[in-house]
């Protein structure tokens, strides 16, 4: 072996001395031991308010106490960050029971099974409890209908028309007498304005 070799060996020995050194004893030592890192790490990834305390005010329908008419009532809803998502949350809050002294438009039991957006329509799938549990009569059905509708469309401005579905199917009409089978604009000529 020449001399020029042997040094070139002796110094490439020396560098992975070197290494071994610094990457098993140097290094553990300096960033290994201190755990203050770790622990100020969650403090540092605090996150602010989670969205589900965000509410927002909403306006929802319910039948008059005359039972002619919807009555426009403001409530709190959760907030949510899409238009879908902020939908869904303002229909399941329509379904809950009605503030006194109002009775809900709605069938007791109905739910709402899914809700999606195609532009700007929404579709939004009830329960078969809408029509099952469905008194009858033309004012009744436009009074659910329209409280539905409504309640999307008044609230969410990228929402123009509103069509609902029963069971995960279209249907032709809830009971017989206003036609579903397309989607539907809000229409406010049954509403009248809530008592103060």
């Amino acid at each position: 072996m020449t001399r020029s070799r042997m040094i070139a060996a002796g110094a490439f020995a020396a560098f992975l001395l070197l290494c071994v050194w610094l990457l098993f004893i140097v290094l553990p030592r300096r960033y290994g031991s201190d755990p203050a890192p770790a622990a100020a790490a969650p403090v540092a990834a605090a996150a602010p308010a989670p969205v589900e305390a965000r509410r927002i005010k909403a306006t929802l329908y319910y039948v008059a106490e005359d039972g002619e008419r919807l009555v426009e009532v403001e409530r709190d809803v959760p907030y949510a960050t899409s238009t879908a998502e902020q939908a869904r949350r303002i229909v399941e809050e329509q379904l809950k029971a009605a503030p006194e002294p109002f009775v809900s438009a709605l069938p007791a039991g109905t739910t709402l099974r899914a809700l999606f957006l195609t532009g700007s329509d929404a579709y939004v799938d009830l329960s078969t409890e809408i029509a099952s549990g469905h008194p009858g009569g033309s004012r009744e059905e436009i009074l659910a209908v329209y409280a539905v509708v409504n309640a999307v469309a008044t609230n969410l401005p990228a929402i123009s028309r509103v069509q609902i579905l029963v069971g995960g199917r279209e249907v032709d009409t809830l009971a017989g007498h206003l036609d579903l089978r397309r989607p539907l604009q809000k229409n406010l000529t049954w509403i009248t304005a809530a008592p103060h």
